[in-house]
């Protein structure tokens, strides 16, 4: 039996990635902001521990709730969608907000819970978006979450050399069927996260760092 940490997984990719986990027989932590999350963890028999990642001392905080672990498979799920094209600048509340959560959330966690996945020479997989690709960018369509998701792929691949007992991987989950996704997104939640354990699962120490598809497949160039 596996040890999995799902860090935002109150619903969507998170929660499904919660599920699916547990329907294979490992035992999964993961964090959520809210009572209702909290209970629909725990509903689904995992163990669930509160975390805002948003507030540094929240993550700061799951650290010494997780001392001692040893993660096989982290993933960091917490993500915000603002809209917003570049035809009118974005707030500096929704910067913020996405910055701290997509970006600044991560680079918390992975100083905290990175040595407990190189205790179990496991993998850390960060969920960004296909949509931070800058080679195939078509519009300026919610371009602060690209920024923030870029960055994120940035963090990852910056991190990775200073964790060489893991693999740290920068993951789209594909256009998904979620409130974010929309209902005419080409992805079942569930195939999504499936495709993308089954990818995480194969990952090889080659593709530390890197930033791939669902499917495992990497994204070329920049």
């Amino acid at each position: 039996m596996s040890t999995v940490l799902v860090i935002g997984a109150s619903r969507g990719i998170g929660l499904e990635f919660v599920r699916q986990y547990r329907a294979a027989g490992d035992r999964v932590i993961a964090t959520a902001r809210d009572d209702a999350g909290l209970q629909r963890l725990k509903d689904l028999g995992a163990e669930a521990l509160r975390t805002d990642v948003a507030q540094p001392a929240s993550v700061s905080g799951l650290a010494w709730q997780l001392d001692g672990e040893k993660i096989d498979t982290a993933l960091y799920v917490a993500g915000v969608y603002p809209d917003g094209d570049a035809s009118s600048p974005p707030t500096r509340e929704a910067f913020d907000h996405a910055m701290h959560t997509n970006v600044l959330g991560a680079m918390q966690a992975i100083p905290q819970v990175a040595p407990l996945v190189e205790a179990a020479s496991g993998r850390f997989a960060f969920i960004t978006s296909g949509m931070a690709h800058i080679g195939s960018v078509s519009d300026s369509e919610a371009w602060v979450y690209r920024a923030s998701k870029a960055a994120l792929n940035m963090a990852v691949a910056s991190a990775q050399h200073n964790y060489p007992g893991a693999i740290l991987l920068a993951m789209s989950p594909g256009w998904v069927q979620t409130d974010m996704g929309g209902p005419s997104a080409t992805l079942t939640v569930k195939r999504s996260v499936s495709d993308m354990r089954a990818a995480i699962a194969r990952a090889t120490t080659a593709q530390r760092g890197q930033f791939l598809d669902h499917d495992g497949r990497r994204f070329d160039g920049w």
